[in-house]
């Protein structure tokens, strides 16, 4: 596949999610809401969107934190060598086997340190256009996930490849078909997806 982005390796995982892990310094290519692969092996590969991003602290951070007058060399080299992986929580939204997309939890998920991809723009269209936003109840199911601000970024993310605006219409309706009975998670989805279209 063409334009493939590192973002870095699996340290954990399940069928429902799995956490990646990366240097410091690639942390400006993952984002919060980015469409993400892990490709296994016999035209097999997992998808995911990015729901957390996490740095852990060590004890030298714990140091510098408390020190007065922390040269800049200091702070550049302890963010660009720092050993600690910054961590990047994935939910994953479903599978691709055989060249067919599908929007189900995968068989299963992927091992640890295979490498993690940013989608590119044809693998994101790619994505969405299979099947009919079936991929929306994995996300609706983790309640304990910012999905308001999951569904605006990720919105916005199929927004600037796919020209089709009547994807973006055709999703609010799934949404709002999902969520007949769920009002306030609805009213939340919708407020923060009026974020997007006002900025």
């Amino acid at each position: 596949m063409t334009n493939q982005i590192e973002i870095g390796r699996l340290l954990r995982a399940g069928t429902t999610g799995f956490i990646a892990g990366c240097r410091v310094n690639q942390l400006n290519v993952p984002s919060f809401g980015a469409l993400v692969r892990a490709p296994l092996s016999d035209g097999y590969q997992v998808y995911g969107i990015i729901h957390d991003i996490h740095i852990d602290d060590d004890g030298l951070v714990r140091q510098l934190v408390t020190a007065s007058n922390v040269s800049d060399d200091v702070l550049r080299d302890n963010r660009e060598n720092r050993i600690v992986p910054v961590e990047m929580s994935v939910l994953t939204v479903g599978y691709e086997q055989d060249k067919k997309i599908y929007h189900l939890l995968p068989p299963r998920p992927p091992l640890s340190l295979d490498v993690i991809y940013l989608c590119n723009e044809n693998e994101i269209n790619q994505f969405v256009s299979a099947g009919r936003f079936g991929y929306f109840r994995h996300i609706l199911r983790a309640k304990e996930l910012p999905i308001g601000e999951l569904f605006a970024t990720h919105f916005k993310q199929v927004k600037s490849v796919n020209k089709d605006s009547a994807w973006s219409k055709n999703a609010v309706q799934e949404l709002m078909t999902l969520l007949r009975d769920d009002y306030p998670t609805l009213m939340s989805i919708l407020g923060a997806l009026r974020d997007i279209v006002e900025s």
